[in-house]
């Protein structure tokens, strides 16, 4: 039966029209714009979550819906595909909902890929727009804004590979506005509560300057105000956290609301679509159909 959901699932792939360049090794690259209706150069957008794709669920073809309707690049926060009895691959699960924008998607892994054994799977599916094999991060830049993509499951501490990495690319990014993103959130009101894997980046993102910072891991939707290095509300300097683990695979309890937490809900399949003009962004959670549930707002490049 399962095998019969998965060939079913993979009936439904389509082509996608929109294309964005790759970033191989490490290095950043410029990714294509969207276009108005007009068809001159609208500012991009850049559409998203984490934990999606389960063969025993249909969350992901729900959000893979939401994203059919909209342009730009596609981010993923890792925990792209989950493991169901029977499979040791799970990719034709997120290829058969999220797969058919795989063109126009930038992914980060998360600790499923890795805990469970199908991390080679993950970049074999992904190929060249994962970044170096092994290494899972890598930059990018959209419009005028830089967007730097992070491991989590590997070490980025200071001194680590990928800590020297991030620390010369934030330093030779001439972009007014940065947003990152990875699977472990810094701070959040789900069962995980603080990640100890996001600490290290969080300092070395925040002592950046950077804007925005997106997650996933709890499976939950949450906004946070503008934080400083140590956690404390700057809305002048901070970056803003979101939390965004509502791909499809499953909703997660909330136990509490955490610090400086501003918005939260876990009953709710969606995507965060982010629009990025010059010096300022706009964020929109957009919920499946039928969910009751958004968020929306504006913020300012600092």
């Amino acid at each position: 039966m399962l095998r019969s959901l998965v060939y079913q699932r993979l009936a439904l792939l389509a082509a996608c029209a929109v294309f964005i360049s790759n970033s191989p090794n490490g290095d950043h690259s410029a990714a294509s714009a969207p276009t108005d209706a007009g068809g001159s150069i609208a500012d991009p957008v850049l559409v998203g979550a984490g934990d999606i794709a389960s063969c025993i669920s249909s969350g992901d073809e729900e959000t893979a819906r939401l994203l059919d309707q909209i342009p730009g690049a596609v981010f993923t926060v890792g925990d792209n595909a989950y493991l169901s009895r029977g499979l040791h691959n799970p990719f034709p699960c997120y290829d058969a909902s999220w797969g058919r924008h795989k063109s126009r998607t930038r992914p980060v892994p998360g600790n499923h890929e890795y805990e469970g054994g199908y991390i080679n799977a993950y970049f074999d599916y992904f190929g060249r727009a994962a970044g170096e094999r092994g290494k899972g991060y890598y930059s990018y830049d959209l419009g005028q804004w830089h967007i730097v993509a992070l491991n989590t499951m590997i070490d980025a501490g200071p001194s680590s590979q990928q800590g020297r990495w991030l620390g010369r690319d934030l330093s030779q990014s001439r972009r007014l506005c940065t947003l990152a993103y990875f699977h472990h959130p810094r701070f959040s009101s789900g069962p995980h509560h603080t990640s100890q894997r996001a600490v290290d980046l969080w300092r070395a993102l925040a002592r950046a300057g950077v804007d925005v910072v997106v997650s996933g891991h709890d499976h939950i939707y949450e906004r946070f105000a503008p934080m400083n290095v140590n956690g404390n509300v700057d809305q002048r300097a901070g970056m803003r956290e979101f939390v965004v683990g509502t791909g499809g695979a499953s909703h997660y309890s909330i136990a509490r609301a955490a610090r400086n937490s501003e918005v939260r809900n876990n009953t709710t399949y969606g995507v965060i679509r982010f629009a990025l003009h010059d010096r300022s962004y706009e964020w929109k959670f957009v919920p499946v159909r039928g969910g009751r549930f958004s968020d929306a707002g504006t913020g300012a490049c600092h």
